[in-house]
């Protein structure tokens, strides 16, 4: 069973700051990719940034230059910093990786639960 556990969300002021965190548990070989992705009310979840197991990063291009993935590949865990927020990145931020449980088994997508950001202007 693996389980992926978001926190770090909350409530923050125009030009602020927040880190998200993304701990992955269970029974895993391998994490893939880890990505973060978002929820505003009323529209289609969207990807914010993605990082290889590598360290290469992709970004939206409405969060590039303000927001940094990382990775800590020994905890198992994804982080989002987010800075120069802006109320239109309110939303419920989820994170997601592609995980390998076992050595001959292939890897699954797993989500998150999502922790819920929101930027008051």
């Amino acid at each position: 069973q693996v389980q992926l556990v978001e926190s770090g969300g909350g409530l923050v002021q125009a030009g602020g700051s927040l880190r998200l965190s993304c701990a992955a548990s269970g029974s895993i070989f391998r994490i893939n990719a880890m990505g973060w992705y978002r929820q505003a009310p009323g529209k289609q979840r969207e990807l914010v940034a993605v990082i290889t197991s590598g360290g290469t990063t992709n970004y939206a291009d409405s969060v590039k230059g303000r927001f940094t993935i990382s990775r800590d590949n020994a905890r198992n865990t994804a982080y989002l910093r987010m800075n120069s927020l802006k109320p239109e990145d309110t939303a419920v931020y989820y994170c997601n990786a592609d995980i390998r449980v076992g050595v001959l088994v292939a890897s699954s997508n797993y989500w998150g639960q999502g922790t819920q950001v929101t930027v008051s202007s």
